[in-house]
């Protein structure tokens, strides 16, 4: 898939999500930025096509997504996991409530699969 230009658009919506993250998303980031989750380099609310991926680590080509309950099932979310992995990439999702009550084990699933590329999401 070619690479398309972020336009001001996307580029300010994802300026405006990393200024007011939900609870889940900011846990998680305290956990990732500065390269403290085992050394791993992590970006938030990166603008990618037509999306805005919560948190991608371009080295190991894997988005994090933090999902809300209004994302089961979700037809947009599988449309935009097609065109992320058209794009090269996996996409690991977790629920809000995972973060908020299992931080340890999330970070330790992230760490995983950034580690072993061919390990694939189970969602």
């Amino acid at each position: 898939m070619p690479h398309q230009p972020v336009t001001p658009v996307k580029r300010n919506f994802a300026r405006s999500m990393r200024r007011e993250p939900t609870e889940a998303e900011d846990r998680l980031w305290q956990e990732l930025r500065g390269r403290r989750l085992d050394n791993i380099k992590f970006r938030r609310q990166v603008p990618m096509g037509r999306y805005v991926a919560d948190f991608v680590c371009a080295e190991a080509r894997l988005i994090v997504e933090i999902d809300g309950s209004q994302h089961a099932e979700s037809r947009h979310d599988q449309e935009r996991d097609a065109e992320l992995k058209a794009r090269g990439f996996r996409v690991l999702r977790f629920w809000n409530e995972d973060v908020l009550k299992e931080l340890d084990a999330v970070c330790d699933t992230i760490i995983a699969y950034v580690r072993d590329e061919s390990l694939q999401p189970w969602r």
